[in-house]
């Protein structure tokens, strides 16, 4: 069995800070990359961010770049996206998945595999 359970959404004021976790059972993240992913109202969903195994290469979407952070916590098997300066084109649902490819990371929606239920971002202004 594989579950991943994303927190750490809510509502927050434009400018202001939240940081998202993704909780896998057992090892699930063991020796796989993790990408955060959105989907706004009426738009696709895309990836916002992702990290390799064991945890040094990372991506960042352009719109997101010096403003989120990718982590992980092996240790814990937790990955976690830290959220600055927010800004309400940032409101969406987020949503962990793990990657098909072993230690390395996609940018595409299908690389992925086990995917969360999502946690909503609200950003206003």
């Amino acid at each position: 069995q594989v579950q991943l359970v994303e927190s750490g959404g809510g509502l927050v004021q434009a400018g202001g800070s939240l940081r998202l976790s993704c909780a896998a059972s057992g090892r699930t993240f063991s020796s796989s990359a993790v990408g955060w992913f959105r989907q706004a109202p009426g738009k696709e969903r895309e990836i916002v961010a992702a990290i390799g195994w064991p945890g040094i290469s990372t991506y960042y979407a352009d719109s997101v770049k010096g403003r989120f952070t990718i982590s992980r916590d092996n240790a814990k098997n937790t990955v976690y996206l830290q959220m600055n300066s927010l800004k309400p084109e940032d409101t969406a649902v987020y949503y962990c998945a793990r990657s098909r490819s072993g230690g390395y990371y996609g940018r595409a929606e299908y690389e992925y595999d086990y995917w969360g239920q999502g946690t909503q971002v609200t950003v206003s202004s």
